[in-house]
């Protein structure tokens, strides 16, 4: 009897295995690799910090004219002057139309998100984050606004390789990503709600005046 636990426990094992193998395989095959919509206007552009061109993406996509408003969340502490989103800030013309968001990982990103959009009456957002972060991006702030219309722009980082499975940085990158995307589409599914720390969004705030070292990094990561 003991002998068939451990043989269904082995094989239980296996076939998960098995399974969260193929999803890999599949969540790395539809990674979006171009930005099927370019074009569309709509009320705001959000951009979820934590990797490289999409502060730069977001607002080239403002100075372009594909929204009136930018929505930046996730900026960790505070900005510092000659950083590209401190200049913008700044700037009298741009600055007012920029709002920043403190969440410290995406289901606080969405949270905030949500929170501002309702706030600032929102309808529509063009959604900038990389391309391997895109779809549980899209679960995250869809559960949490969905009266929103979102329009995907995945940004395609140099370092993440398109055959991911030669280059391990980028094997283990998308693994831990399609793993949390698991856990979320999980978590929806039986209604629980991932723990969202205290946010806050403000509009435009002055940047910090001291100088940064060389190597500092200008936005710090979110999980």
């Amino acid at each position: 009897m003991i002998g068939k636990i451990f043989a269904w426990g082995v094989g239980g094992l296996v076939a998960a295995a098995t399974a969260w193998a193929v999803g890999l395989i599949w969540f790395a095959a539809t990674i979006p690799s171009t930005v099927a919509d370019t074009t569309s206007h709509t009320d705001a552009i959000v951009v979820l910090t934590g990797g490289s061109e999409r502060i730069e993406t977001g607002l080239k996509l403002l100075t372009d004219g594909l929204a009136d408003r930018l929505y930046v969340s996730g900026i960790g502490g505070q900005l510092r002057h000659g950083d590209l989103l401190g200049i913008a800030v700044s700037d009298p013309v741009l600055g007012p139309r920029i709002a920043l968001g403190t969440a410290a990982n995406t289901p606080g990103n969405a949270a905030e998100t949500a929170a501002w959009a309702r706030a600032a009456q929102v309808r529509s957002i063009r959604l900038v984050t990389a391309g391997y972060h895109m779809r549980r991006s899209l679960l995250e702030l869809s559960a949490a606004m969905p009266e929103v219309r979102i329009i995907p722009h995945p940004v395609f980082p140099p370092h993440v390789k398109t055959d991911w499975w030669r280059w391990p940085g980028t094997t283990s990158l998308i693994a831990r990503e399609y793993t949390k995307f698991v856990l979320t589409w999980l978590w929806q599914s039986m209604g629980i709600d991932a723990e969202i720390p205290t946010t806050r969004f403000v509009a435009s705030p002055a940047p910090a005046r001291e100088t940064p070292p060389p190597d500092a990094s200008t936005v710090p990561a979110a999980p």
